[in-house]
């Protein structure tokens, strides 16, 4: 009889740690994917400071360009008041098609294009795209990962009873918006 009881007790021993085991994996999985999200929003934010400089600079050259100045002053808003990756997302492809507008609209400006402080905008600008292109790669490569874990037998049991719930991959929707910004002349 205490044999029995001692491989019930091991057994179940087993399955609490299987179960602890897997739970701590999908923390380290879900945890990994917020940090990849933390990192898109720093260079979003980096983005965001240096849209009104651009737009100051370019302000005093193409004082008549009003609208298109509006347009990526109101896409810049509501991506920072976007509250998860898909509204983000759609958020950030609209600010990237208004930032295109400006660039365009600033092709009109010999003076501007030789500005000091626009160049510097530019170049700092291109960086940041740089870095928000990384960052979304490393994100969306922990979302793929998490998702496949919970998906995954038999994770995917575990996943349920304790409510993990998949990610959004963060994508660029339509061929305009897979275009970089233009930030050179």
């Amino acid at each position: 009889m205490t044999i029995t009881l001692w491989i019930i007790l091991a057994l179940a021993a087993i399955v609490v740690f299987w179960f602890i085991a897997i739970y701590n994996g999908l923390i380290k999985f879900r945890n990994r994917t917020d940090e990849a999200w933390s990192d898109i929003d720093v260079q979003l934010k980096r983005r965001y400071d240096l849209i009104p400089n651009l737009i100051e600079t370019v302000k005093g050259y193409a004082a008549h360009e009003k609208s298109v100045l509006e347009e990526v002053t109101k896409a810049r808003t509501m991506a920072m008041g976007a509250q998860n990756p898909e509204d983000r997302a759609k958020a950030e492809n609209m600010l990237t098609g208004a930032l295109k507008s400006l660039f365009a609209v600033a092709e009109n400006y010999p003076n501007l294009k030789a500005n000091e402080n626009f160049l510097e905008l530019q170049r700092e600008l291109s960086d940041t795209e740089n870095k928000i292109q990384a960052a979304r790669r490393f994100y969306n490569g922990n979302v793929r990962d998490f998702n496949t874990k919970i998906q995954s037998f038999p994770t995917n049991t575990v996943a349920g009873m304790f409510g993990f719930k998949k990610y959004g991959f963060f994508e660029l929707k339509g061929e305009e918006e897979r275009e970089a910004v233009k930030v050179a002349f």
